[in-house]
């Protein structure tokens, strides 16, 4: 079966696009080019090899050898590489991918593609942001419910405060880690030996044309990664305790807020059941809590590979690509769902009173 399928929920984002094997294969191709450009800068290589590379970059990649040779290496840089130096010529060819090595080029083609995986992450949190405040029912009242029993009267506008924090939160803690995505830069064995005097200068240029943050190379330590992975569990987090609340409170036995049905889907509805016609579902939310609930159990993946031997991991480095692209998936999805859900959020506060 095709993932297409199931991705419908629990990958409803554009962050597929700014993860799929096209925006790798470009980001990967940019942080090449971006490399070439900073050593020219700083009299590495010269500056009509840079100009060789960056045209050769701009060309159409084998796709079908790239994956088969994938294999070989260990890693898409390799024959990526190996493609690329066949373009420019003898005379360039070493002066491709100079002094560093494939870890440098796939943790930052990474970083690049995880920057703009995060502008629609937030750009979704916004949207939940917006509709929450576009919610207006005043201080009507409404049970609060603690120990999933009744509680004591609060106004709906206390829970929505709630949930407006959380959002916000989440909001400053992405744009904080999107903001700090470091480049990976550091050669063979991490110390940018192979780049010799001009090493920082070098990796200051480098960071700036690719709008990502100068820093020490980070090889087998694993922090940005970590902290990456903590933002995104806590943002599906937060999806998921506002997402759950509108279920609880869909409910049939208690139904004080919907979904509303209009789609411009053929058929016109969406939430309906197959078998059941009375009911109507918060899809939306279901789809929200479901894409979040895959996150914990991502990010721990990715928290499981910080052990790294020496300066370069056997294993634990390559087990956290895929991930990776799913946590920025699930995290894409939830915030989206979620951001519909209350978009299309009905409030029904005659049945807030009578359950009052």
């Amino acid at each position: 079966m095709s993932d297409e399928v199931f991705a419908a929920v629990v990958a409803n984002t554009a962050v597929r696009a700014e993860t799929d094997d096209a925006a790798l294969i470009q980001a990967l191709l940019r942080t090449e080019s971006a490399l070439t450009r900073a050593q020219a800068k700083a009299g590495l290589v010269s500056g009509a090899a840079a100009v060789a590379v960056e045209r050769a970059c701009a060309m159409e990649i084998d796709l079908d050898a790239l994956v088969r040779d994938t294999s070989r290496g260990g890693n898409p840089v390799i024959p990526l590489v190996e493609q690329i130096r066949s373009r420019v010529g003898d005379n360039v060819a070493d002066d491709v991918h100079r002094g560093a090595t494939s870890q440098d080029i796939l943790d930052t083609a990474i970083m690049l593609m995880t920057q703009r995986s995060l502008d629609v992450v937030l750009g979704d949190v916004e949207r939940v942001i917006e509709a929450l405040g576009n919610i207006e029912v005043g201080d009507f009242q409404m049970t609060a419910r603690t120990l999933m029993q009744k509680a004591l009267p609060i106004s709906f506008d206390d829970k929505i405060a709630v949930w407006q924090s959380a959002a916000d939160d989440i909001r400053q803690r992405l744009e904080n880690v999107r903001d700090n995505l470091p480049i990976q830069l550091g050669g063979p064995v991490g110390n940018g030996s192979s780049l010799g005097g001009s090493y920082k200068e070098i990796r200051g240029s480098f960071a700036a044309q690719l709008g990502l943050v100068d820093a020490r190379c980070w090889h087998t330590v694993r922090l940005p990664i970590a902290d990456l992975a903590a933002a995104l569990a806590a943002t599906c987090g937060v999806v998921a305790k506002i997402s759950g609340d509108i279920i609880l409170l869909a409910q049939t036995e208690v139904g004080e807020v919907s979904e509303s049905g209009e789609d411009s889907l053929p058929g016109g509805q969406r939430g309906g059941s197959s078998s059941m016609a009375h009911k109507s579902n918060p899809i939306a939310a279901i789809s929200a809590r479901a894409s979040a609930r895959r996150a914990p159990f991502l990010a721990a993946h990715l928290f499981a590979q910080m052990e790294q031997e020496h300066e370069r991991a056997a294993g634990a480095w390559h087990a956290e690509w895929s991930v990776l692209v799913d946590l920025l998936r699930a995290t894409g999805s939830a915030g989206n769902w979620l951001a519909e859900s209350l978009e299309r959020l009905v409030i029904d506060t005659d049945a807030m009173e009578k359950n009052l």
